[in-house]
């Protein structure tokens, strides 16, 4: 493929995704759809974070297949790569450089009370020093690209405010060099909860097919999942997150995949049968073209080495600045 301009717009904005697990239905809903809906007024990046994936133990064979599908099905969604550069972390080599870099300007305290670190970390057994400094590379994922706007939901806004904290010490230190970004609230439906467990976020990691949809799931997994979607004793079907999260969590992911609040439902089993018409109806095209595009993996390889040369210009010019700024040769 032809390689597209550089971004240049003053309203760039960075979405963020690691290869940990195959996307889900949440990921659709909370991420994937605005990312396609803001790259018409936006210059946009998807970065996929290869290098977060390390931080734990991991299959290297695992962690390459899963960057690849979830490229491919970033295409799949929409994410058009003439207005947003798809990104592999690895393929930029800038970011580890503006890691270490930021590390220089970064406390041990600020890096060990990320909630994620002491989650991670609070099991026991060895620890992998990544998983302590890998909230500064996710700084410098975003301070790498002059990106003015992160979607963030609550559990990544502390990883935000880390980056913007780091940005402002190191330009009081040594002269402007980050443009500080804004985080950008993500849609109400962004929070789709586990349907085994509607009082956690559904997730890429965790028990296999038991409370979450995968983009790529066939519509008898997707059928089976939401018929098994926990619910409660009370009978009807309303509106109440605190009395009756599964029911709750079903009405959102219909609301969220249909564009418009549900009629009124009498029973779960209907409320079951309208979100897993409403799902297949979101994941059929999904599932087509994902398909078509694994038929043709040289013009996903190709998509991924243009998002890469895109986005190398701004990131030179960035590591130049910070090197220089620091106190570094030229």
């Amino acid at each position: 493929m032809t390689p597209t301009a550089t971004l240049t717009s003053s309203k760039t904005r960075l979405s963020g995704f690691q290869p940990t697990g195959h996307l889900h239905l949440g990921n659709l809903l909370g991420a994937l759809r605005p990312l396609a809906a803001a790259q018409h007024d936006h210059d946009s990046i998807a970065l996929i974070a290869d290098l977060h994936a390390l931080t734990v133990e991991h299959d290297p064979q695992t962690v390459r297949a899963l960057t690849l599908e979830q490229a491919t099905v970033m295409l799949a969604v929409g994410v058009d790569p003439a207005r947003t550069a798809i990104v592999v972390q690895s393929q930029v080599p800038e970011h580890t450089e503006l890691h270490y870099l930021l590390e220089c300007a970064t406390n041990h305290g600020e890096a060990a009370r990320m909630i994620q670190f002491k989650e991670k970390s609070a099991g026991g057994g060895p620890v992998r020093l990544s998983l302590l400094t890998y909230p500064v590379l996710m700084a410098a994922d975003i301070l790498l690209h002059d990106v003015r706007e992160v979607p963030v939901g609550d559990d990544q806004r502390q990883h935000l405010e880390l980056a913007r904290t780091v940005a402002t010490r190191f330009n009081a230190r040594y002269g402007e060099t980050f443009v500080v970004p804004e985080a950008v609230r993500p849609p109400a439906a962004a929070r789709i909860m586990d349907l085994a467990d509607p009082t956690a976020k559904m997730g890429k990691s965790g028990t296999v097919g038991a409370g979450r949809i995968g983009l790529l799931d066939p519509p008898e997994v997707v059928r089976r999942t939401i018929a098994r979607a926990v619910t409660d004793t009370v009978g009807v079907v309303r509106h109440d997150p605190a009395a009756q999260p599964g029911v709750t969590n079903l009405l959102e992911i219909l609301a969220a995949c249909t564009g418009a609040a549900p009629g009124p439902l009498a029973s779960y089993a209907a409320l079951k049968r309208e979100v897993t018409d409403a799902v297949e109806a979101a994941l059929a095209p999904i599932r087509a073209r994902h398909a078509e595009l694994v038929a043709d993996p040289g013009y996903v390889n190709a998509v991924l080495a243009d998002g890469a040369a895109r986005v190398r210009e701004t990131a030179r010019a960035t590591i130049r600045r910070a090197r220089e700024a620091i106190g570094l040769l030229g």
